[in-house]
């Protein structure tokens, strides 16, 4: 079916009952069934049982559940997201398992053949379990064409705030197909995330390069950056609702504004003002090639060392021959990627960049394999992404002549094997790091947290310490992760706690009760009560006023003790005088009566 923008409606034509799309901006082929069969007594069925022998398409619209598989990067995990929480605000459920669905949302990936495989295993695995699909992202965006798409349901990457209407058409039985490119979508659609402490958060679509290998662009496009605004708002939406870390995602971090006149280091200062003080949030920088950087990397430094901020960075080379980046129409050196980190390393402490190397590029040759592998072993990065060429239909590389297949995966197993044997966390053990634990390992035993240069840090603890901050102890090294022990946690409110303590007053004797000094509950129980802690510096303007008033009246009475003159004096002396003069006479009385006696 072709992607059209006109409601195909057979009979008195217009939309099918329920349809809430404008009548120009969806594509609907509807499904008819034309077998006839004639209804026996066997087949009727009465008012009374007639719902409990529906079949799932048949439950009430707005309830049914729904199966989400997301492939790709953690754009398209964000674009998966949004989609749940539309759907889910619409009254859908989710679920994680497939076959307990009543239709499956599959949100795709274009990199790799590898991924667009495991779509086409998993479209036919629904169809044969006579599952309604609608398959998103990036492959029905940039290959429509495509013969696993035919009869089933597809949406854009740009139009995932229409799923909910998309998927109310195809459990009807109709075929909707949504694509054409409009706005950006809203940052503030509803949104289910998969990991409640983490927000993926898109700055931008597409991106400004021309990569001959590459099939993305054809399903993002252009650029199109979000406004600085915008992005600063939801970071302030996403920390009320507690999220602990915001990941930036893009298709080229770097190149983000320059579309719509600004750039990169303009929202980085601009994101981390919001962020909260005792770094309970922290922020994650996405991928960025190194063109878009090159002029800006003194300013990112700068915001990479940002106590809020991970000193980490995921910058792509893919390879270390000059001649092969030409190929690939990179438009940099492997010089100029070495400039990036080597000023990043030089300016950032603690700096963690990753990269990507792909192996058996058309045209490649042995020694600009040798490049490639000396580049690796000059900086003995800790992560580095290795795959294999795969020619991704209609891009430029795909018409190349191909390295042969036994010597790309040769160089592939010869690169792996040159990267494995780094140890980047030797000397780490014993160390102290904060941790910011966001995570359960796929081990099921573990907590993960990652280090301020996004190491991976292993713990045991409770999953109480997920959305926390803690002080760590190394206690052993591996050659992906680390494994430690948490020696102190750091929640938000014990550092806001300790903060406001800092800032109270000492103890003193003179003061009415506990809450707002510098005494714990324990410490007013040693030697002194309750009411013996100074507020003075957080009392009530109330408070201040009744104090005043007292220490006024006590100063009123010195000042009458003060200003007594002589003849008071002389009167109480009198008066003092008297009554001992009276106490010697009844005293003198009663001797004489007891003599008489």
């Amino acid at each position: 079916m072709e992607d059209i923008e006109d409601l195909l409606a057979g009979g008195a034509g217009g939309a099918p009952p329920g349809f809430r799309l404008p009548l120009n901006a969806v594509g609907v082929n509807p499904k008819r069934n034309t077998s006839k069969r004639s209804i026996s007594k066997q087949d009727e069925v009465t008012d009374s049982n007639r719902d409990s022998l529906a079949p799932p398409s048949m439950k009430i619209p707005g309830t049914q559940t729904i199966y989400i598989k997301t492939f790709g990067c953690s754009h398209n995990q964000s674009d998966s997201e949004y989609m749940a929480g539309q759907l889910t605000a619409f009254g859908y459920g989710l679920t994680e398992v497939p076959e307990d669905a009543d239709l499956w949302l599959i949100n795709t990936c274009t990199v790799k053949s590898p991924s667009q495989s495991a779509m086409s295993t998993l479209i036919t695995r629904g169809r044969s379990g006579k599952k309604p699909l609608v398959i998103a992202g990036c492959v029905p965006q940039g290959s429509r064409d495509l013969k696993e798409l035919e009869g089933v349901s597809v949406v854009g990457v740009q139009q995932i705030d229409r799923v909910v209407e998309i998927v109310e058409e195809t459990l009807k039985g109709h075929e909707v197909r949504l694509l054409n490119r409009k706005t950006l979508p809203a940052l503030d659609l509803p949104k289910v995330r998969r990991n409640n402490f983490i927000e993926i958060l898109p700055i931008n679509v597409g991106c400004l390069g021309a990569c001959t290998y590459c099939k993305t662009k054809h399903a993002r496009g252009h650029l199109g950056s979000y406004t600085v605004e915008s992005l600063v708002e939801r970071v302030r939406t996403v920390i009320s609702e507690g999220v602990k870390e915001i990941w930036l995602s893009s298709e080229d971090t770097g190149a983000y504004g320059r579309d719509i006149g600004v750039n990169l280091p303009i929202l980085l200062n601009a994101i981390v003002k919001e962020l909260p003080s005792d770094q309970s949030t922290m922020l994650r920088i996405g991928m960025t090639n190194p063109p878009f950087i090159l002029e800006h990397l003194k300013e990112i430094a700068a915001v990479l060392r940002h106590p809020c901020v991970y000193t980490f960075l995921h910058v792509p080379v893919q390879s270390g021959s000059d001649a092969v980046l030409r190929a690939m129409n990179r438009e940099y050196t492997s010089g100029e990627f070495r400039t990036v980190v080597d000023t990043l390393t030089e300016l950032v402490p603690g700096m963690q960049i990753a990269t990507d190397i792909i192996c058996g590029f058309p045209g490649e040759t042995d020694e600009d394999f040798s490049q490639t592998v000396g580049l690796i072993k000059d900086y003995k990065f800790a992560q580095v992404h290795i795959s294999q060429f795969y020619p991704r239909p209609g891009t430029p590389a795909a018409k190349m002549k191909k390295v042969q297949s036994k010597i790309v995966k040769q160089r592939s197993r010869e690169l792996t094997c040159v990267f494995e044997a780094f140890a980047p966390y030797t000397g780490m053990e014993g160390k102290e790091e904060r941790i910011w634990i966001t995570e359960i390992a796929t081990d099921g035993v573990h907590l993960v947290g990652h280090t301020k240069g996004y190491i991976q840090v292993l713990v045991s603890g409770p999953e109480s310490m997920l959305g926390t901050s803690a002080i760590a102890r190394i206690t052993s090294v591996g050659r992906w992760s680390v494994f430690g022990e948490v020696i102190e946690t750091l929640s938000s409110t014990n550092v806001v706690t300790q903060v406001r303590e800092e800032k109270k007053p000492p103890c003193t004797s003179d003061v009415s009760t506990c809450d707002t000094c510098n005494c714990s509950a324990q410490s007013c129980g040693e030697g002194k009560s309750v009411e013996a802690c100074n507020i003075s510096g957080d009392m009530t303007r109330q408070d201040d006023t009744t104090q005043g008033k007292s220490n006024k009246e006590e100063e009123e009475k010195r000042q009458v003790v003060s200003h007594w003159g002589f003849v008071d004096k002389a009167l109480v002396c009198g008066v003092f005088v008297s009554s001992l003069t009276i106490l010697v006479l009844m005293i003198s009385i009663a001797s004489r009566v007891l003599l008489r006696q």
